[in-house]
Protein backbone atom coordinates (compact mmCIF):
# COMPACT_ATOMS: atom_id res chain seq x y z
CA UNK A 1 0.00 0.00 0.00
CA UNK A 2 1.42 3.37 -1.03
CA UNK A 3 1.29 6.36 1.29
CA UNK A 4 2.40 9.96 1.00
CA UNK A 5 6.04 10.34 1.94
CA UNK A 6 5.30 13.09 4.47
CA UNK A 7 2.55 11.22 6.35
CA UNK A 8 3.60 10.63 9.97
CA UNK A 9 2.98 7.15 11.27
CA UNK A 10 0.85 6.54 14.32
CA UNK A 11 2.59 3.34 15.40
CA UNK A 12 5.46 1.20 14.18
CA UNK A 13 5.18 -2.40 15.31
CA UNK A 14 7.62 -5.28 14.97
CA UNK A 15 5.83 -8.63 15.00
CA UNK A 16 8.12 -11.46 16.12
CA UNK A 17 7.40 -15.16 16.38
CA UNK A 18 9.19 -16.93 19.23
CA UNK A 19 12.44 -18.73 18.44
CA UNK A 20 12.60 -22.47 17.78
CA UNK A 21 11.17 -24.48 20.69
CA UNK A 22 11.45 -28.02 21.98
CA UNK A 23 7.94 -28.73 20.66
CA UNK A 24 9.07 -27.64 17.19
CA UNK A 25 12.00 -30.04 17.50
CA UNK A 26 9.63 -32.90 18.41
CA UNK A 27 7.42 -32.15 15.41
CA UNK A 28 10.46 -32.32 13.15
CA UNK A 29 11.66 -35.60 14.68
CA UNK A 30 8.34 -37.44 14.68
CA UNK A 31 5.60 -37.07 12.09
CA UNK A 32 3.33 -39.27 14.18
CA UNK A 33 1.85 -37.08 17.00
CA UNK A 34 1.50 -40.15 19.23
CA UNK A 35 5.29 -40.57 19.30
CA UNK A 36 6.05 -36.99 20.26
CA UNK A 37 6.88 -35.73 23.72
CA UNK A 38 3.98 -33.49 24.74
CA UNK A 39 5.01 -30.16 26.23
CA UNK A 40 2.50 -28.03 28.16
CA UNK A 41 4.78 -24.98 28.06
CA UNK A 42 7.93 -25.79 26.06
CA UNK A 43 11.19 -23.91 26.35
CA UNK A 44 13.50 -22.89 23.54
CA UNK A 45 15.66 -25.52 21.86
CA UNK A 46 19.43 -25.09 21.34
CA UNK A 47 18.61 -23.86 17.81
CA UNK A 48 16.17 -21.39 19.32
CA UNK A 49 18.84 -19.93 21.59
CA UNK A 50 21.13 -19.56 18.59
CA UNK A 51 18.37 -17.69 16.74
CA UNK A 52 17.88 -15.38 19.73
CA UNK A 53 21.60 -14.56 19.89
CA UNK A 54 21.75 -13.88 16.15
CA UNK A 55 18.61 -11.74 16.18
CA UNK A 56 19.88 -9.68 19.10
CA UNK A 57 23.16 -9.11 17.29
CA UNK A 58 21.36 -8.07 14.08
CA UNK A 59 18.96 -5.72 15.87
CA UNK A 60 21.81 -4.14 17.80
CA UNK A 61 23.80 -3.58 14.62
CA UNK A 62 20.77 -2.00 12.91
CA UNK A 63 20.10 0.35 15.82
CA UNK A 64 16.59 -1.00 16.32
CA UNK A 65 17.42 -2.47 19.73
CA UNK A 66 17.86 1.04 21.11
CA UNK A 67 14.79 2.49 19.36
CA UNK A 68 12.22 0.03 20.72
CA UNK A 69 10.17 1.77 23.44
CA UNK A 70 8.11 -1.21 24.56
CA UNK A 71 8.13 -5.00 24.23
CA UNK A 72 4.83 -6.89 24.65
CA UNK A 73 5.11 -10.64 25.03
CA UNK A 74 2.91 -13.68 25.38
CA UNK A 75 3.28 -15.14 28.92
CA UNK A 76 4.43 -18.57 27.72
CA UNK A 77 8.00 -19.67 28.39
CA UNK A 78 9.27 -19.70 24.80
CA UNK A 79 8.04 -16.16 24.16
CA UNK A 80 9.35 -14.90 27.49
CA UNK A 81 12.76 -16.40 26.77
CA UNK A 82 12.75 -14.90 23.27
CA UNK A 83 11.70 -11.46 24.55
CA UNK A 84 14.24 -11.26 27.36
CA UNK A 85 16.94 -12.91 25.26
CA UNK A 86 16.62 -10.34 22.48
CA UNK A 87 15.55 -7.18 24.28
CA UNK A 88 16.48 -7.66 27.95
CA UNK A 89 19.71 -7.22 29.83
CA UNK A 90 22.46 -9.46 28.41
CA UNK A 91 23.32 -12.37 30.70
CA UNK A 92 26.01 -15.03 30.93
CA UNK A 93 24.00 -17.85 29.32
CA UNK A 94 20.48 -18.86 28.30
CA UNK A 95 19.91 -20.81 31.52
CA UNK A 96 19.83 -17.55 33.44
CA UNK A 97 17.92 -15.48 30.88
CA UNK A 98 15.37 -13.46 32.80
CA UNK A 99 17.11 -13.70 36.16
CA UNK A 100 18.93 -10.37 35.84
CA UNK A 101 22.22 -11.46 37.39
CA UNK A 102 25.70 -10.30 36.42
CA UNK A 103 28.65 -11.57 38.47
CA UNK A 104 26.28 -12.53 41.27
CA UNK A 105 24.70 -9.08 41.48
CA UNK A 106 21.08 -8.62 40.46
CA UNK A 107 21.32 -5.51 38.33
CA UNK A 108 20.61 -4.65 34.69
CA UNK A 109 23.62 -4.02 32.47
CA UNK A 110 21.82 -1.48 30.31
CA UNK A 111 18.44 0.23 30.26
CA UNK A 112 16.42 -2.26 28.25
CA UNK A 113 12.90 -1.30 27.11
CA UNK A 114 10.00 -2.23 29.38
CA UNK A 115 8.81 -5.80 28.74
CA UNK A 116 5.20 -6.54 29.65
CA UNK A 117 3.26 -9.79 29.36
CA UNK A 118 -0.27 -9.95 27.96
CA UNK A 119 -2.74 -12.82 27.63
CA UNK A 120 -4.14 -11.10 24.52
CA UNK A 121 -1.19 -12.17 22.36
CA UNK A 122 -0.72 -15.76 23.55
CA UNK A 123 -1.02 -18.80 21.32
CA UNK A 124 -4.23 -20.48 20.17
CA UNK A 125 -5.92 -21.93 23.25
CA UNK A 126 -6.08 -25.72 23.30
CA UNK A 127 -6.28 -28.47 25.86
CA UNK A 128 -2.92 -29.48 27.29
CA UNK A 129 -1.12 -26.20 26.51
CA UNK A 130 -0.78 -23.90 29.49
CA UNK A 131 1.48 -21.31 31.04
CA UNK A 132 3.13 -21.52 34.42
CA UNK A 133 1.78 -19.65 37.43
CA UNK A 134 2.46 -15.92 37.54
CA UNK A 135 4.55 -16.41 40.69
CA UNK A 136 6.77 -18.84 38.80
CA UNK A 137 6.97 -16.50 35.82
CA UNK A 138 7.95 -13.55 38.00
CA UNK A 139 10.63 -15.62 39.69
CA UNK A 140 12.13 -16.77 36.40
CA UNK A 141 11.70 -13.52 34.48
CA UNK A 142 12.02 -10.53 36.86
CA UNK A 143 12.70 -8.22 33.90
CA UNK A 144 9.11 -8.78 32.73
CA UNK A 145 6.08 -6.90 34.07
CA UNK A 146 3.18 -9.33 34.67
CA UNK A 147 0.78 -6.79 36.20
CA UNK A 148 -1.67 -7.02 33.26
CA UNK A 149 -2.39 -10.67 34.07
CA UNK A 150 -4.87 -10.93 36.92
CA UNK A 151 -5.07 -14.68 37.47
CA UNK A 152 -2.24 -16.51 39.21
CA UNK A 153 -2.95 -19.84 37.50
CA UNK A 154 -3.79 -20.51 33.88
CA UNK A 155 -7.43 -21.48 33.40
CA UNK A 156 -7.77 -20.54 29.73
CA UNK A 157 -6.35 -23.78 28.33
CA UNK A 158 -9.00 -25.99 29.94
CA UNK A 159 -11.46 -25.63 27.07
CA UNK A 160 -12.42 -28.97 25.54
CA UNK A 161 -12.07 -27.68 21.99
CA UNK A 162 -9.22 -25.96 20.22
CA UNK A 163 -9.74 -22.22 19.78
CA UNK A 164 -11.04 -21.35 16.30
CA UNK A 165 -9.22 -19.15 13.79
CA UNK A 166 -12.08 -16.64 14.11
CA UNK A 167 -11.60 -16.41 17.87
CA UNK A 168 -7.84 -15.97 17.51
CA UNK A 169 -8.39 -13.24 14.88
CA UNK A 170 -10.88 -11.38 17.11
CA UNK A 171 -8.36 -11.51 19.96
CA UNK A 172 -5.70 -10.20 17.60
CA UNK A 173 -7.80 -7.19 16.54
CA UNK A 174 -8.54 -6.40 20.18
CA UNK A 175 -4.82 -6.61 20.92
CA UNK A 176 -3.90 -4.28 18.01
CA UNK A 177 -6.45 -1.70 19.18
CA UNK A 178 -4.93 -1.90 22.66
CA UNK A 179 -1.47 -1.28 21.20
CA UNK A 180 -2.67 1.72 19.19
CA UNK A 181 -4.12 3.29 22.33
CA UNK A 182 -0.71 3.28 24.02
CA UNK A 183 1.65 6.25 24.00
CA UNK A 184 4.65 4.27 22.74
CA UNK A 185 5.19 4.35 18.97
CA UNK A 186 8.04 1.84 18.50
CA UNK A 187 6.71 -1.46 19.83
CA UNK A 188 7.95 -5.04 19.52
CA UNK A 189 5.42 -7.87 19.91
CA UNK A 190 6.75 -11.37 20.67
CA UNK A 191 4.04 -13.96 20.10
CA UNK A 192 3.14 -17.18 18.27
CA UNK A 193 2.80 -18.16 14.62
CA UNK A 194 -0.95 -18.83 14.55
CA UNK A 195 -1.79 -15.68 16.52
CA UNK A 196 0.38 -13.44 14.32
CA UNK A 197 -0.87 -14.93 11.05
CA UNK A 198 -4.56 -14.78 12.02
CA UNK A 199 -4.14 -11.19 13.25
CA UNK A 200 -2.66 -10.12 9.92
CA UNK A 201 -5.43 -11.90 7.99
CA UNK A 202 -8.03 -10.11 10.12
CA UNK A 203 -6.34 -6.75 9.49
CA UNK A 204 -6.52 -7.38 5.76
CA UNK A 205 -10.18 -8.43 5.88
CA UNK A 206 -11.38 -5.65 8.16
CA UNK A 207 -9.12 -2.66 7.56
CA UNK A 208 -6.82 -2.84 4.54
CA UNK A 209 -7.56 -5.18 1.64
CA UNK A 210 -4.39 -4.04 -0.14
CA UNK A 211 -2.15 -6.02 2.22
CA UNK A 212 -0.46 -8.58 -0.02
CA UNK A 213 -1.12 -12.29 0.38
CA UNK A 214 2.63 -12.90 0.68
CA UNK A 215 2.59 -11.02 3.97
CA UNK A 216 -0.05 -13.38 5.40
CA UNK A 217 2.03 -16.55 5.12
CA UNK A 218 3.13 -18.46 8.26
CA UNK A 219 5.97 -16.92 10.29
CA UNK A 220 9.29 -18.69 10.63
CA UNK A 221 10.82 -19.07 14.09
CA UNK A 222 12.28 -15.74 15.27
CA UNK A 223 11.11 -14.02 12.09
CA UNK A 224 10.30 -10.30 12.27
CA UNK A 225 7.75 -8.44 10.16
CA UNK A 226 6.93 -4.74 10.35
CA UNK A 227 3.64 -2.88 10.39
CA UNK A 228 3.18 0.85 10.35
CA UNK A 229 -0.18 2.41 11.12
CA UNK A 230 -0.99 5.71 9.40
CA UNK A 231 -4.04 7.10 11.16
CA UNK A 232 -6.75 4.50 10.42
CA UNK A 233 -4.78 2.42 7.90
CA UNK A 234 -2.40 -0.45 8.43
CA UNK A 235 0.55 -0.43 6.05
CA UNK A 236 2.76 -3.35 5.22
CA UNK A 237 6.45 -2.57 5.35
CA UNK A 238 7.55 -6.09 4.66
CA UNK A 239 9.70 -8.84 6.05
CA UNK A 240 12.57 -7.29 7.95
CA UNK A 241 14.70 -10.31 8.58
CA UNK A 242 15.18 -13.59 6.82
CA UNK A 243 13.08 -16.57 7.86
CA UNK A 244 14.81 -19.26 9.91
Amino acid sequence: METTAAAPYHSNQKLIRHAHGLHNLESERHRDPLKRIQYADPELSPLGWQQVREQRKDLSASGLLERIELVVTSPLTRTLQTSVGIFGSPLKDENTVGNGYQNGIKTPIFNHPPIIASELCRERLSKGRSRGSISQCRSRFPQVDFSLIEREDDILWEADERESDESVAAKGIKFIKWLLARKEKEIAVVSHGVFLQQTLIALKNEFDSSIEEEFLTPFGNCEIRSLKFFRESVVRLGQDYKKN
